[in-house]
């Protein structure tokens, strides 16, 4: 059975979190801000730590993505979601898809479990 890393992924989303808090406590990640900017980098950041090829589509859309020789040719499962957020945002608004979808392939990873197709983490635009 799978057990993720839950102070990972909860250190992720608080961090992730903070990016985009202005001076009243208010958090936004406007779609094409700076802010989204900088949690777009942080997360390509954690996307590269965990090994994935990062890849961007014509639109902006980016995918870590998780493959072996064996299973490459295979048709990949998807997950993931958005960043930005609507003015005042929750802190798991949109990002929790994205760091919940990281979160299982790095304990895949670490407990050695390979899977028979690719798994992506797209971060959508």
């Amino acid at each position: 059975m799978l057990k993720i890393n839950e102070q990972r992924l909860l250190n992720r989303i608080n961090q992730l979190g903070e990016i985009g808090i202005d001076e009243n406590g208010a958090r936004t990640r406007a779609a094409a801000s700076d802010t989204e900017k900088a949690g777009r980098d942080q997360v390509v950041a954690w996307m590269k730590e965990a090994g994935l090829r990062v890849a961007v589509d014509y639109i902006g859309n980016i995918f870590g993505i998780w493959e072996t020789e064996s299973n490459k040719h295979e048709a990949p499962i998807m997950m993931g979601s958005h960043i930005d957020t609507v003015i005042n945002a929750g802190k798991y608004d949109g990002c929790y898809g994205v760091l919940a979808g990281l979160e299982v392939i790095q304990s895949l990873q670490e407990q050695q479990i390979v899977t028979k197709c690719p798994l992506v983490v797209g971060l959508y635009q």
